[in-house]
């Protein structure tokens, strides 16, 4: 079974049938957020605050989402201890946008859903811009026939997974009052409610264009969603921006392959490596290892497949 939809069981399931929905807590979490960020985010700017901002953002979206939810925890692409892991997927759930369980059915469900013959538009991102915003930020699908998802014992029964779970808009406010004594208002409103609203939109902004036509070397063959490397976004995306050799190779720790692929995440690693806090970093297999791989002739994505 492939490793990136391991926790998915789709037999009987239909990645077509069904229907957006609103997401009630969702849509409020995000709502506020951006009110607080539009609202008093200019009535407390301080230089010393968009320079928490920009640290807080960049350093949680690299070592939180990038390495400890994506490449880490989804993937496990590579290996550390386990209050190293903790650490980095404590560090995700400071991003704002989900537990660590929450991310993993996701990312899993809409992984599955792309990677079949058809799915519906919700998952394949072929609406428009602010239709996708609207559904992503605000909504969530409603199978008629769901796939079956779990989530192996080594989380599911790990008390501080359940913890970070069932707190993860908690640590926001302690995050919040901590900014506030260290920096006052401004450091509180740029450090968190700024930052959540930059992460959550930009994280949804790669994922839109990474999912829609554009550069790419590789077709994962009878795939309803191809995805697009997003070329000069390597140093603002971690790297993710490489989503076309991700969808080929997702169990490689080292998502820009080619000469030119900034990759930060992958470069944080070698340190990390050479510091000993990780090993065994993945790389991707041989092509003639990937049955369900195939170059793409003139090395771009044209078009998402249409359903069915």
């Amino acid at each position: 079974m492939r490793k990136d939809v391991w926790r998915v069981d789709g037999r009987g399931a239909n990645a077509d049938e069904g229907k957006v929905v609103w997401a009630p807590f969702k849509s409020l979490w995000n709502t506020a957020m951006y009110a607080i960020a539009l609202v008093a985010g200019p009535l407390c700017f301080s230089w010393s605050a968009l320079a928490v901002f920009l640290t807080l953002s960049y350093s949680t979206l690299l070592l939180g989402h990038s390495l400890g939810m994506h490449r880490r925890l989804i993937h496990r692409s590579f290996e550390c201890g386990k209050p190293f892991e903790r650490l980095l997927v404590w560090l995700g759930v400071l991003v704002g946008m989900a537990g660590p369980f929450g991310i993993l059915k996701i990312h899993d469900i809409r992984d599955w859903a792309q990677r079949e013959r058809s799915c519906h538009d919700f998952f394949a991102h072929r609406r428009g811009l602010w239709v996708d915003a609207l559904w992503q930020l605000h909504c969530r699908f409603e199978f008629a026939k769901p796939p079956r998802f779990s989530i192996e014992a080594e989380f599911v029964t790990d008390p501080w997974y359940r913890f970070m779970e069932a707190t993860w808009p908690l640590h926001q406010v302690v995050l919040a009052a901590l900014l506030y004594w260290l920096g006052g208002p401004s450091w509180a409103v740029w450090g968190v409610a700024v930052r959540v609203a930059v992460g959550v939109t930009s994280h949804w902004v790669v994922t839109y264009f990474a999912h829609n036509p554009g550069p790419g070397r590789w077709m994962v063959k009878d795939a309803a969603v191809q995805a697009s490397n997003l070329e000069s976004w390597g140093f603002l995306t971690h790297g993710e921006c490489w989503h076309n050799n991700h969808h080929a190779y997702p169990e490689s720790a080292r998502m820009g392959l080619d000469p030119g692929q900034l990759d930060p995440g992958w470069q944080v690693l070698l340190l990390l490596h050479r510091c000993g806090l990780v090993s065994h970093l993945h790389t991707p297999r041989k092509i003639d290892l990937r049955e369900d791989l195939a170059p793409i002739i003139g090395n771009r994505i044209r078009s998402p497949l249409p359903p069915a």
